[in-house]
């Protein structure tokens, strides 16, 4: 779980060196599909990571207003506050974690019940999700994007003295 978390993390970080050189009106235009544009996708991916980190700790959840994070040094000045909270609860997980429950109250009645390890995929999954598609909307302005490749980024030390 961990590794995906720190890959994930990486890639951000990728992203917004990519967005350094793309002018603020690209990163802002509206963007068929995600949650809009560029920036605001970005911050979304952030924000719903925190998000839901703060669920599974109990603590309250509030959505951040995307218009007072409408720049790539606030969307990063942001992921920067949060990261700190996530990274040592991901740090923290135990295999103790994985099959303890979440459960929801809807304002319909329903109750859902998730298991925190699916909770979990799933935060990764959707940055996963997000990252695709800021490529094809980098690719649509003539960009490359950031490489989704997990090899190669040091995240799992290779035994050389195991057998091979």
């Amino acid at each position: 779980m961990k590794t995906f978390f720190q890959y994930n993390w990486i890639v951000r970080e990728q992203w917004y060196q990519w967005c350094e050189d793309v002018p603020e009106e690209e990163l802002l235009r509206a963007r068929t599909g995600g949650v809009g544009s560029i920036l605001k996708t970005l911050f979304h991916i952030v924000d719903v990571e925190w998000s839901w980190i703060r669920v599974l700790q109990g603590k309250p959840d509030f959505q951040e207003d995307f218009e007072a994070y409408s720049t790539l040094d606030k969307v990063r000045e942001l992921d920067h506050k949060f990261r700190p909270e996530v990274e040592a609860f991901v740090n923290s997980w135990d295999e103790t974690m994985e099959t303890r429950a979440l459960i929801s109250h809807e304002a319909n009645g329903k109750v859902d019940v998730d298991a925190w390890g699916e909770v979990m995929r799933h935060v990764i999954a959707h940055h996963i999700h997000h990252c695709g598609q800021l490529s094809v909307w980098s690719r649509k302005i003539g960009k490359k994007p950031v490489s989704a490749n997990l090899i190669g980024k040091g995240l799992i030390e290779p035994d050389m003295e195991g057998d091979q």
